[in-house]
């Protein structure tokens, strides 16, 4: 009890120093704001500035590039371009991005399976409510599959999933029971140099360990998302800094 309670009393005050921080920052920001709301007040001297009641502030928006998560980015438009140029005639993915699979379905029929219903419905969107660990598919049923920075989370409680220190096993098990001979599935995780359980975050996995756990499922295709690049070579970053994009085949049997 010791060892979590000086955990906890670290992380509070890494939690302090970033919110102190944050409020330098977040002072700066205010500050210009007003300047500019003044600023617009002058360009008007026939007219009152606009109302109090009306502002709507934005202060994080003002900046020099436009702010992207590199991850998604690349990982779903690496995704959607090979599926589309697969030409599947329907495609099933599990828990991924709801944007990746929201504009897949704009050119394909899309079956979405994930543990926590969507709270918007879209008409080219086919969507189940179901687990990972107990896809609603016939085996060997399904030609094209994503799942996309999903499986290093299963078992660890973060979505209210029932913990299962093996649930990563489990899920990989399942892609390949439904997986068609000679059908792809489009595959990403976090690699690393070392096998890492990062509770309740998600996990890291070796490309040996992934390797591995994908059996009898083959690597085919593979890139990496190191930091901000799309990279064809895997290079180590910091934790959860590399993301593995995969085309994982069936072998035919």
């Amino acid at each position: 009890m010791k060892g979590k309670n000086l955990w906890m009393l670290r992380q509070a005050k890494y939690q302090l120093k970033l919110q102190l921080k944050s409020f330098r920052k977040d002072f700066d920001l205010w500050r210009r704001f007003w300047k500019s709301y003044d600023d617009y007040g002058k360009l008007l001297p026939a007219e009152p500035p606009p109302a109090l009641d009306d502002l709507y502030p934005c202060i994080y928006d003002a900046t020099g590039q436009t702010p992207m998560e590199p991850t998604y980015f690349y990982q779903d438009t690496w995704a959607f371009e090979h599926i589309v140029k697969q030409k599947p005639q329907s495609h099933i993915d599990v828990g991924s991005f709801y944007l990746f699979v929201s504009f897949l379905s704009k050119v394909m029929p899309v079956t979405m399976v994930d543990i926590r219903p969507l709270e918007l419905p879209l008409e080219t969107l086919t969507f189940k409510q179901g687990s990972i660990l107990e896809l609603p598919f016939e085996d060997n049923s399904i030609h094209s599959l994503s799942c996309l920075c999903v499986i290093e989370h299963i078992g660890l409680g973060r979505y209210g999933d029932p913990l299962d220190p093996h649930g990563s096993e489990k899920a990989v098990k399942e892609l390949c029971r439904i997986l068609a001979p000679g059908g792809k599935l489009y595959f990403s995780v976090p690699v690393g140099d070392r096998d890492v359980t990062a509770f309740n975050a998600g996990r890291i996995f070796t490309l040996q360990t992934l390797a591995a756990l994908l059996l009898p499922l083959q690597i085919t295709e593979q890139q990496f998302i190191v930091g901000r690049k799309l990279q064809n070579y895997y290079e180590p970053s910091s934790p959860f800094g590399t993301t593995g994009l995969f085309v994982v085949t069936k072998p035919n049997q």
